[in-house]
This record gives structure tokens, C-alpha cells and sequence, in this order.
């Protein structure tokens, strides 16, 4: 889990269900910080929309109080957007930023193409990219964490365990995506981790040509997910293998826009 989270959010909609979302992966005494960045220096323009902005604020705050966490809402003014993210990512020294993946790259919504593809490639904290059915969703049925390597990062496993525990021990399926048998742990199995959680592993095996390219990943990844009667998809970078990393812009637009489950794609701290 995380001590501080920032939330950087567009229109007033997200703000809530982005707050909610974070709130089940903050620490005990944690802090949210939710992000509003103007993007435009144009003072008239500024200026409506700084008095806009209480409607994001003022909600923010709300949702920090029926849930019982701690929301500092700030806005900024610049025209680089992903530049503010970080910079306020930086000065306040937070563990992860948690944020939405809006529109294609064609948009000129500022949190848009480059504004996802700076924040994943250059922020020193985790990172955190949601589709819009994870902000829906009331309950987690079951954590399904896909990996093409032998075995996920340990950050990704312990993530995994504590979202289960926050949705009443939901179980954690580990879905091996490979050519061949990569180990003992390969097959299928099940056992309970150290905290209690139970952990079921499953391997799903095609051919090597797919495997080795980036144009089926998501399809393939969604396929593994339809066995397991979907859930909560937990992606992450996998930076090491072959092919380079997991978590690029167009991968991630792709899988959300196929995706008929919530989506959490983590891209872990440099």
C-alpha cells in the first residue's frame, strides 16, 4: 500500500470514484493529493477556470470525509501538464500517482497521449493507470494478475494481496501466459500466502510468434482473463521482457478499450 497518492483529475465526475479508488490503496493514515492543472497561462481563461475548480474541490473534500481520509486538493496553471504531475509529484514526495487513461491519441484532451505516456516513462514514484469500469465498481470478486514471465515482480504479488484484503479475501489468480512450462509453479495450483490470501495459479500456453510481438497482447491477456470469469486485471510493466516493456500507450489503449472488466495497469517505482 501507499502513504501518499496523488490524483490528477480532469472534470469534476472523476473526482470521487478517483478518491474512493485510491482510499483502498493508502496505508493506514495516509494522505490523497488530488491534482487539477489549468491547461492554459491565458489569464481570462485562467480565470474562469480557477473559479470553476471548486467544483472539483469542494468534492474532493467530501469524499475525504465520508470515507475518513485525509484529501488535499491543489490547482495549478500550466500548459505542460504531465511537467506539473510530476514537479507536484516531486515536491510532495508521494509513493504513487493514480490516474485515468482518457479519449485516443488524436484527442487534444490534455490528459491525453502525451500527458499518460510522460507520467509513465518519468515519474520517479509507482504509477497507476485505471479504466473506467474499475471506477465503477463496487465490488472485487477475485484479482487476476497476468504475467508473460516466470514468475511477477514481488511488488505486484504483494498489491495484489493487499487489494484481496480489502475486498473481504478476495482470491488472487496468477495467470502464467507462456510458450512452454516455464518452472514447478507453472501448472495449475492453488495455495494461501503467508497473509492469508488464497492464490491460485493457472497457465494459459500459445504459440511462441504471438508471444513475441505486442499486437496481440491484449487479446491474449483478455482471453487467459475470460477463463477465470474475469474480475480485477492487475497489469503490470514487466520491463524485462524480450521485447521491451508492457506498459506503453498504445498497449494500454488497447486493453481498455477491449476490456469488459475494471483494469488496474501498475507500472512500478524507478
Amino acid at each position: 500500500m501507499y502513504k501518499r497518492i496523488l490524483v490528477p483529475v480532469q472534470v469534476p465526475s472523476e473526482v470521487e470514484p478517483l478518491v474512493r479508488f485510491a482510499a483502498t490503496l493508502l496505508e493506514t493514515d495516509g494522505e490523497i493529493r488530488m491534482l487539477h492543472v489549468i491547461p492554459t497561462t491565458t489569464l481570462p481563461q485562467v480565470a474562469r477556470e480557477w473559479r470553476a475548480s471548486v467544483h472539483m474541490v469542494v468534492p474532493a473534500h467530501e469524499a475525504g470525509a465520508a470515507l475518513d481520509v485525509r484529501v488535499d486538493p491543489e490547482v495549478r496553471a500550466a500548459t505542460d501538464v504531465p511537467g506539473e504531475i510530476l514537479d507536484s509529484a516531486e515536491t510532495h514526495d508521494v509513493d504513487a500517482i493514480l490516474l485515468t487513461l482518457r479519449g485516443d491519441r488524436r484527442s487534444r484532451n490534455p490528459f491525453v497521449g502525451h500527458t499518460a505516456t510522460g507520467v509513465l516513462h518519468h515519474a520517479r514514484a509507482a504509477v497507476l493507470v485505471l479504466n473506467r469500469l474499475a471506477l465503477a465498481a463496487d465490488r472485487i470478486p477475485r484479482i487476476l494478475v497476468p504475467t508473460f514471465l516466470q514468475e511477477p515482480p514481488a511488488a505486484r504479488m504483494r498489491l495484489a494481496e493487499d487489494i484481496a484484503l480489502r475486498n473481504e479475501g478476495a482470491p488472487v489468480i496468477l495467470m502464467n501466459l507462456g510458450a512452454r512450462a516455464a518452472g514447478p509453479r507453472a501448472g495449475s495450483g492453488e495455495e494461501q500466502s503467508p497473509r492469508g490470501v488464497s492464490i491460485a495459479h493457472r497457465r494459459s500456453v500459445f504459440p511462441a510468434s504471438i508471444l513475441g510481438g505486442r499486437r496481440h497482447l491484449p487479446e491474449l491477456i483478455l482471453h487467459a482473463a475470460a477463463q477465470e470469469r474475469y474480475g480485477l486485471l492487475l497489469v503490470g510493466d514487466e520491463a524485462d521482457r524480450p521485447v521491451g516493456p508492457l506498459l506503453t500507450r498504445r498497449f494500454l489503449e488497447e486493453l481498455f478499450r477491449a476490456a469488459p472488466c475494471p483494469v488496474l495497469a501498475v507500472r512500478d517505482p524507478q
